[in-house]
């Protein structure tokens, strides 16, 4: 138990902070509501013109998100792999093909969705 009291006294600490900056913006903050603080807001885009009740996003918000993912992902997995690329052998190396492969099927539909299209 002695090895872990460290670690459960910082997620004590980590528990009474996090508590304590909720329950003090709920006391001292500003409560005043207005259109603009009601309003949805994702990312500057304002929701579809025909759809402004239902609060519905372009499909153009989804695959900008879709874009970041599929490259964060392909990053996180790919750079441990290059750095350890020597010492890892061929079975890796087809593995990494195959993963590459994979994360080159969503990034083909993202690109004729016109996902990449900037405009």
């Amino acid at each position: 138990m002695n090895g872990y009291l460290p670690l459960l006294i910082m997620a004590i600490a980590a528990l009474v902070l996090a508590l304590g900056g909720l329950g003090a913006s709920a006391i001292l903050g500003p409560s005043k509501k207005n259109r603009v603080k009601t309003e949805n807001y994702e990312c500057g885009i304002d929701p579809a013109p025909h759809q402004e009740t239902s609060g519905r996003f372009p499909v153009k918000y989804y695959l900008v998100a879709m874009t970041f993912i599929i490259f964060d992902i392909e990053v996180v997995f790919m750079y441990p792999w290059v750095v350890n690329f020597v010492g890892l052998g061929g079975v890796v190396f087809i593995f990494m093909m195959t993963f590459v492969a994979l994360i080159t099927i969503p990034f083909v539909y993202e690109w004729r969705r016109g996902g990449l299209e900037w405009d």
